[in-house]
């Protein structure tokens, strides 16, 4: 057995929690690295920089895609609408925890805790889900598509409005701000608060090691977002192991035959959507809204494209593969190649004009201007590199880094052992 099948067997045998940890261990290595090849002096917060955002992202995104999994991989609801749920989660909370009295040209709110605005959000969005899925779920995964998109769109749309710019109800002054947005109490202001109160003398070692202060936060709040994918993917993957769960895969391997059984599938639909988008919900409130502040420029729908590409990687139907896709995208296909263009300008410093000229090069078998133009352009190419990705993924592994983990509908083991080789002596 050569090397690489004995390292890619080792791999696989591993718990998914020690997989997980070591997976995102390796892209917190790799950012150092890169840290202390362009930093010089500043390399310690320039890595704690590349490390805290990347720790963020990596947290959102496995939320989102944790959320979506269960729609989607588990369930088969086929939802392109997850930026319109995030809003609503997002401006829910903005709204109840926005304070009554605000300074001038700000929106006002209810002025409540945020930790009754963030479940509040998160309720929100799972009602809204849930009037979303009663008539939509009458619809083939097709058309349910369409409808989500669309209700996404219109989420969108409705908070950009000017007529609910800043609206008085029953009394109340509200609003969700309208194009130019809301602020409300800031996620990530009360894990600073932590940091820099009781963490007090941590923030003193870590700047005499040469990290600012709001590198360290940023990466307590990406600590945070990583807690919540723990307990979410624990209570997801009691929730999928349970009776309650079997009946969503049996729906998404064939809805006919759980209807047979006397299940009622349109209820259990409803449910397993209600319970994703109230994730879509809270992710959307601690992803955009982590500095207090959102607008209706923030849930467009490329969002949803990104969750869909980083399930697609991980592997539809495993909540570990949903974690492992959601940091090799954000981490490996999204933030990395962005600052590979800003620490490396010189080499797009003679970038050809037009990617004709570039490739045009090659034909006398000179590299340099195709290379000087990615490097150029590589805020841009990163999403074809993300496009040239999920072809490859697609074509080579379809079912994505850990989709051969996809767990049946039965409750037992229904594979049969092979049959032992015939024929002997007496034969």
């Amino acid at each position: 057995m050569s090397t690489a099948s004995e390292v890619r067997d080792r791999v696989a045998a591993l718990p998914d929690y020690a997989l997980v940890a070591l997976f995102i261990a390796g892209i917190w290595l790799l950012l150092g690295l890169f840290a202390a090849l362009v930093g010089g002096q500043q390399a310690p917060n320039l890595a704690a920089g590349f490390v805290s955002s990347v720790t963020v992202l990596i947290g959102a995104f496995a939320l989102l895609t944790l959320a979506l999994n269960l729609q989607w991989g588990y369930t088969g609801l086929f939802n392109i609408g997850v930026a319109g749920f995030m809003a609503v989660g997002a401006y829910t909370t903005a709204i109840l925890t926005a304070p009554p009295d605000p300074a001038a040209g700000a929106v006002a709110g209810l002025g409540l805790p945020l930790w009754v605005g963030i479940p509040g959000g998160m309720v929100m969005a799972a009602i809204v889900g849930a009037l979303a899925a009663l008539p939509a779920l009458r619809l083939r995964a097709d058309y349910l598509a369409i409808v989500t998109v669309a209700l996404s769109e219109i989420i969108r749309l409705f908070v950009n409005w000017s007529g609910v710019e800043q609206v008085v109800l029953g009394g109340v002054e509200l609003g969700t701000g309208g194009a130019t947005g809301i602020s409300f109490k800031s996620p990530s202001g009360v894990v600073a608060g932590v940091v820099n109160g009781p963490g007090a003398p941590l923030v003193a070692a870590a700047e005499g090691a040469g990290i600012s202060g709001p590198n360290l936060v940023n990466f307590a709040y990406g600590l945070v977002l990583l807690a919540l994918v723990v307990a979410s993917y624990w209570v997801l993957s009691r929730l999928v192991d349970s009776p309650f769960g079997r009946v969503l895969k049996a729906i998404r391997e064939d809805e006919q035959v759980a209807q047979s059984l006397g299940k009622d599938t349109r209820l259990f639909k409803i449910k397993a959507f209600m319970i994703g988008c109230a994730l879509m919900g809270l992710a959307g409130t601690l992803f955009r809204g982590s500095a207090g502040y959102i607008s209706p420029a923030q849930f467009r729908p490329g969002i949803t494209f990104y969750v869909f590409a980083a399930l697609i990687i991980g592997g539809a139907g495993s909540n570990t593969g949903s974690i492992l896709g959601a940091a090799t995208f954000s981490a490996l296909l999204f933030y990395l190649p962005a600052r590979l263009g800003e620490f490396f300008p010189q080499l797009g410093g003679q970038a050809p004009g037009n990617i004709v000229d570039a490739v045009a090069a090659l034909g006398v078998l000179d590299a340099g201007p195709l290379l000087a133009y990615t490097i150029a352009n590589i805020s841009t190419l990163r999403f074809v590199l993300i496009g040239v990705v999920l072809v490859y993924i697609i074509q080579r592994r379809p079912l994505g880094l850990l989709g051969h983990r996809n767990e049946p509908a039965a409750s037992v083991d229904l594979t049969r052992p092979q049959a032992a080789d015939g024929g002997g002596d007496d034969e």
